[in-house]
This record gives structure tokens, sequence and C-alpha cells, in this order.
């Protein structure tokens, strides 16, 4: 940028230079502390599940510091295709300046990986040379000049010129795809947002009506090839549109992840007649599928599964319980998992079925034979209900194994982690931007001591921040899909995506509510409803720890 414009805003000169330059002894700090925690948990040449266990807090800060190590991969290479385009402008280094300046900073100092645990350095078994040695001239810039008041300060103001827009900063995402993002937006904006906090106050199903409609605008068939009903799209439209409905509403941008899931493992485990039969339907939302996984034992450990199947003749009859089962009652169609061997204790005995069932109403809401179950009360995430179920002599037609085949439903569902959790970060993205939104409008409109709340640094410094790790979630989040798009393996990528993408979420929810202050706390305002929808992205689709486990030992394996 020009030298004279450098003096009348907080952007630093050579921005571009000094990020790339920075990036180089953050990896280089991963690698030893890769290597450091590593050599705790190997015993034998490799990584010992029992020495991991003893070694499990060196163990996830790894992963969060990984994970930061490729949020600003991921945000670099953001900038430079901006700056290629001609449209890294000024709150796009805004946004970059105060993400490396504060990302930097975490690493050397602490990452959060919750409330009160931070990952240091020092846990992963690196020395203080160690850590010196990150202190390289770009990053000490970028630690004491990136992530200032007068940068913060500088980002709402154009924040504020922007409001409205679909984002804060451009995403650098297609033409197409922004086209997407505009028409769910606008679904967002007049069918979703408006009744949002109702649903959600009385805890109510989402309308049948919403449903249709997203129907009608192929939510559901969104990634199912074309010559099997679907729209052929990239996982890219789908984190899209997941982003914008979820910024209506998480309970709305969700109703897309039960027919993803559904149609994942259908069409990477399916026989030709179960994918030529069951996916044009899903895609047409003629049937509503549900993920039947957990066990009120089981919780994260599926190869623990009890529930049984056991086959007589063409018939298989299922026996067990489930619990946490979302949109349940409305399904029409279950992904059940379910033990077939009953000679295992392990996830090598397991199978997967695609199981039918009559959809219920409020007064009978599981009227199929063999099955029962009840609803589960929850603090958010209403809009489709949780349910536990029970199975008693349930039947399940034996071509309804998926694939045909026993003992491959473990492997089946690990193939559609990736997808969920893109999606499922995609999710946070949208429940953060809600939070944004909510916040930002809240702190101009509130008047305090003469003047809007956003006039205030502190309030002002939270939603620059907000802006800021949401596009580095949300950067992370495109990565995943990216590599997913063109056939590469990214469970790690979309790990990484998900775990920050659920702690952005809660932050931001967090803050908006403390910009409301007591107001937050009152029913009545949305922000309470959001706060309470955001709590659930670091459970589910594999809770923090979970996943801080599953993408330590990728780095460790």
């Amino acid at each position: 940028m020009p030298k004279d414009a450098a003096m009348t805003t907080p952007i630093l000169d050579d921005l571009l230079s000094l990020t790339k330059d920075a990036i180089a002894p953050v990896e280089a700090v991963l690698a030893k502390a890769t290597d450091a925690v590593r050599e705790m948990v190997t015993e034998g040449g490799k990584v010992s599940p029992a020495k991991l266990e003893d070694n499990q807090f060196a163990a996830h800060a790894l992963a969060w510091l990984a994970t930061y190590a490729e949020a600003l991969r991921q945000m670099q290479s953001w900038a430079e295709n901006l700056s290629d385009a001609g449209t890294f402008g000024e709150m796009e280094q805004l946004l970059l300046q105060i993400a490396f300046g504060e990302y930097l900073w975490q690493v050397q100092g602490g990452i959060p990986m919750s409330q009160n645990e931070t990952a240091k350095l020092i846990d992963m078994g690196l020395a203080p040379q160690d850590i010196g040695a990150l202190m390289q001239p770009a990053v000490m810039t970028l630690v004491t000049g990136g992530n200032t008041p007068a940068a913060r300060a500088r980002l709402v103001a154009l924040m504020q010129d922007n409001a409205g827009h679909a984002t804060f900063g451009k995403t650098g995402l297609d033409e197409d795809l922004e086209m997407i993002r505009d028409q769910f937006r606008r679904y967002a904006d007049e069918k979703v947002t408006p009744f949002a906090h109702e649903w959600h106050l009385k805890d109510e199903l989402i309308p049948m009506s919403v449903l249709e409609e997203l129907s009608e605008m192929g939510v559901f068939g969104l990634t199912i090839p074309e010559n099997l009903g679907g729209l052929g799209m990239s996982k890219a439209s789908m984190v899209v549109v997941s982003e914008e409905l979820s910024r209506g509403y998480i309970g709305v941008g969700s109703l897309g992840t039960r027919s993803e899931i559904a149609a994942e493992l259908i069409l990477a485990g399916g026989t030709d007649a179960q994918k030529s039969h069951w996916l044009p339907k899903i895609a047409a939302g003629e049937v509503l599928p549900t993920a039947v996984f957990t066990e009120p034992n089981t919780g994260s450990d599926l190869g623990s599964l009890r529930t049984r199947a056991v086959k007589d003749g063409d018939t298989y009859t299922v026996t067990g319980n489930k619990t946490w089962i979302t949109h349940a009652a409305r399904a029409n169609v279950m992904t059940l998992l379910a033990r077939t061997d009953p000679n295992t204790d392990n996830y090598k005995g397991l199978s997967m079925f695609i199981a039918e069932k009559t959809p219920g109403d409020d007064e009978n809401p599981f009227p199929t034979e063999g099955m029962t179950g009840g609803e589960i009360e929850v603090l958010g995430y209403r809009g489709m209900k949780e349910y536990e179920l029970g199975f008693d002599g349930f039947k399940v037609p034996a071509d309804n194994l998926l694939g045909g085949e026993e003992g491959q439903g473990f492997k089946q569902l690990m193939q559609t982690f990736e997808s969920a959790r893109i999606q499922t970060a995609a999710r946070a993205i949208g429940v953060a931007q809600s939070a944004l939104e909510v916040g930002m409008q809240y702190a101009e409109d509130r008047k305090q001591f003469g003047k809007s709340l956003i006039n205030f640094s502190r309030v002002a410094g939270k939603l620059a921040m907000m802006a800021v790790e949401i596009m580095v979630a949300r950067q992370l989040t495109y990565f995943s899909a990216w590599e997913k798009d063109h056939d590469r393996r990214c469970d790690l990528e979309a790990g990484m995506a998900k775990l920050l993408g659920a702690r952005v979420a809660w932050a931001c929810a967090d803050n908006a509510l403390q910009i409301h202050g007591g107001n937050g706390f009152a029913l009545e305002y949305q922000i309470s409803r959001i706060l309470c929808d955001a709590r659930i992205l670091n459970i589910f689709e594999g809770a923090a720890e979970i996943q801080a486990q599953v993408i330590a030992r990728r780095l460790l394996g």
C-alpha cells in the first residue's frame, strides 16, 4: 500500500511479506513440538495408547498448535489470492494483521483450549530456547503492532459502514458461491430469523413448510450426484448454504446435515440398488433421514455399542437403546448402527442399516412396531428435538444392510466424518456470524453514559475480534471443503476446522451476550438462544477433546 496511506491507518507496511515470513517460525516450532510430544507417547517405535492417555494434555495442546499453524497458512493464502485479484482492501488487511498479531501472540503465550485450559509450548516439552526461536523480526512486528486498539477501532468503523452485508470482509469465494450465499442469506432473513426465537422459546419443531421450501431449493440433494437425483454441487456450496441457514437458526442449518450424512453413507458404502433407490428420495425430500448411532453408555466410544441386529432369514431383528437422536420422530428412515456379530466387543462387529420407520406426530411420536421413544429436553438446538429410542423386536429387511455385507458399519461411518465435520464447522461460522450481527446491532442501539455502547473501546474490541476469528474459522473451513472437493484426504483439516469453529462460535455468543449486559440474560432477547445453540457445537460430531485426540493421533502416527 502507498506510504502515505500507511500513515493514516493502523495497517502495517508490507503486511503480506510480514505475515508470510511469520509462518515459517510457527511451522518450525510446530515441528519441534511434534517431535517432543511424539517422544512422550512412543514406545517401541509406535504410539502407545497408554502413554498417549498419560500425556493427553500435551497431545491436545499439539493439536491446537497445529490448528493455529494451518489457520495462519489459510489466512495467508486467502490474503494473497485477494491481493492477486486486486480486492485486498483495508478491511481485509485489518482482519489479516489482527489475526496474525493475536494468534502469533497466543502461540507464544498460550492457546485457549477452553475457558480454563491453556495450551503452552512448555506443556509440549519445548525448552525456553525453543520458544525464543519463534521470536523472529516478522513475528515480533506482528505481535507488537498487529492487534492494537487502533486497528480494532478502525476495523469496527469499517464494519459499521458495511453493516447488512453478508460478511465482514471478502470471503475469497468465486462469484457462483457468493450468489448462492446471497440467495440463502435472503431466505434466512425472510423465512427463518424472524421466527427462530419463537420456535426456540416454544420448543417447537421447525414448520414443515420450511422443510418443503428447503427441498424445493435443493438443500437435501445439494451434493448428491445429478444422475442420482441431486444437484451434484461441491462441498464448498454445502458449506455456504449451511453457514447462511445456521446464521438464521442452527436448527434450520442442521436440517441438511441429516440428509448429508445419510447420502454420504449410501454413496460411499451402499450397493448400486441402494443408491438408485434411496438417493433420489433423499435429494427430493421425500424421505427425512435421521442418524441413529449413539447409545446411553457409549458416547464417543462407538466401538462399545450394544444394540444388536440378529438375522433370521430375510430379516434382521434389532434390540437395544439409542440416545441423542436428532429429528427422530419426524424421520421416516434411519441410518442405524448395530452389532451383527455377538462375539465381538469392538468396532469390527458393527453393521449399518437403512431402516425405515413411520413418521410420528405430537400424540404418537413413534408409532412403528418394535420401537419406542421419548424426548430429551435441551437448552438449545431445539428445532428438530432430541430423543431416546428403544428397539425391541424392530424389523429391518436384510436388503437394507448397507453395502450388503456385515461388519462394515464402523468403516462406513468413518467415511462420512470428513463431510460431517466440515458442515459442522460451517454451522459454527453461521452461529458465530449471527452472534456478531446481533451483538453489533445492540451495541449501536443501546445508549449508556451519553453514547452508544459500540463507542466504548472494549465493546468495539469484542466485535472486532469476533469478525477476525470468524474469518479465520471460515478460511480453515473453506480449505477443508476445497480439499474434499478435490478428492484429497481431509480428516485432519476438517477436524481442525470443527475444533476452531466451535470455540469461535461459543466465544462470539458469549461476548455478544456480555455486550447485552443484563438484557442478554433475558429469554426475550435472541442472544440467549444463540448462546445455548452455540454451546452444542463443542460437543456433537466429536467433542472438542475427542477432536483434539483425533488430530493428535494423525500428527503423531
